[in-house]
């Protein structure tokens, strides 16, 4: 076990090298942070911690540098959430609050992290397979032609033209949107699919026809929506501000090409609680400079997709942990305010 005094050398040395990209050397160690023991102590903390793997000496440099092992270290045992300041606490809320639509939430989600955290922003867009029918809507254009509207949990609308082969009756069309929503309302939309698909079984034949167009238009839609695994990014600009382009910045420019590659980095995060993988802990050995915080969001207990934040390993850890986990809070609460 590390004892407290050299827990303190490596916060210092975890900071200080976040901070300036330079190695960190006792000397600068105990003027910058106050550790109440003189640069011999420190120098020998230092020796210690190397020869136990946290930190190391690059090149011919007098100073260290933390490891993959060190980063984690201080993830697990130091680092604590930086509150929110306010103005960010209100950049957040007015950015957010603005939006639109479920696709208009993932945009200014993805920009608002990346712009917080200066890192290159992930959010996938809400698995809907993992969501529920809210209701279904029939309106009828005219006799023979009605909208099929599907709303779901997320608040994701999809409408759907339904051109019927006879005329139909306005109470008729009102048994019917009761009898779909008895079949699917608040069903998880694979079950919701299926019920709508033998609903018209169940039926008089003079009305299983009709309801057959309907839950088949119906159908289509939710399965469009099964396979939506889409994410959106952000923030790849900020990769300029790293040294380290061959180990680190060009393979994770290459990852940003492939959202396969980025859905398995954000991994499956369970909703607040932020996951930090760091290095060589990734599932991608040719992105083992890179470090990942990440999160999942949705309303309740329903985890709709993962959000986070993928840069080289020398990050800023609290404060990427904090707006990770304040940002997925945020669309959280917008999604289930979306389904009430």
């Amino acid at each position: 076990m590390v004892d407290d005094r050299k827990l303190d050398v490596l916060r210092a040395i975890v900071e200080d090298y976040v901070a300036t990209d330079e190695p960190v050397g006792s000397k600068a160690l105990v003027e910058r942070h106050g550790l109440g023991v003189s640069p011999a102590t420190v120098r020998n903390d230092m020796a210690a911690l190397e020869d136990e793997g946290y930190i190391r000496q690059p090149h011919t440099s007098a100073g260290r540098v933390p490891t993959d092992k060190g980063y984690r270290l201080f993830v697990d045992k130091l680092a604590t959430l930086k509150p929110m300041s306010a103005a960010e606490r209100r950049a957040i809320a007015t950015l957010l609050d603005g939006a639109v639509d479920v696709d208009d939430v993932v945009q200014r989600s993805v920009r608002l992290l990346s712009q917080l955290t200066r890192q290159v922003a992930i959010v996938q867009y809400p698995s809907l397979s993992r969501s529920t029918v809210r209701h279904v809507e029939l309106v009828a254009l005219t006799p023979s032609r009605v909208m099929a509207i599907l709303i779901l949990s997320t608040g994701r609308v999809d409408q759907r033209l339904v051109e019927l082969d006879a005329p139909i009756a306005d109470a008729d069309l009102a048994e019917l949107r009761a009898l779909l929503n008895q079949s699917a309302a608040g069903e998880p939309i694979v079950a919701a699919a299926a019920a709508l698909l033998a609903l018209p079984d169940t039926l008089r034949p003079e009305r299983s026809g009709l309801a057959r167009e309907v839950v088949t238009v119906l159908a289509e839609a939710m399965s469009d929506h099964r396979s939506d695994q889409r994410v959106a990014v952000s923030g790849a600009a900020n990769l300029a501000r790293y040294g380290d382009f061959e180990t680190a910045v060009r393979p994770l420019l290459e990852a940003l090409e492939e959202h396969v590659v980025l859905l398995k980095l954000l991994g499956e995060s369970g909703a607040d609680a932020v996951t930090v993988r760091i290095g060589g802990e990734g599932p991608y050995s040719q992105l083992a400079a890179t470090s990942v915080v990440a999160t999942g969001y949705g309303p309740l207990e329903n985890h709709l997709g993962s959000l986070g934040v993928v840069g080289p390993t020398r990050m800023d850890y609290p404060g990427s942990m904090s707006a990770v986990r304040a940002v997925a809070r945020y669309v959280s609460r917008i999604l289930d305010e979306g389904h009430q």
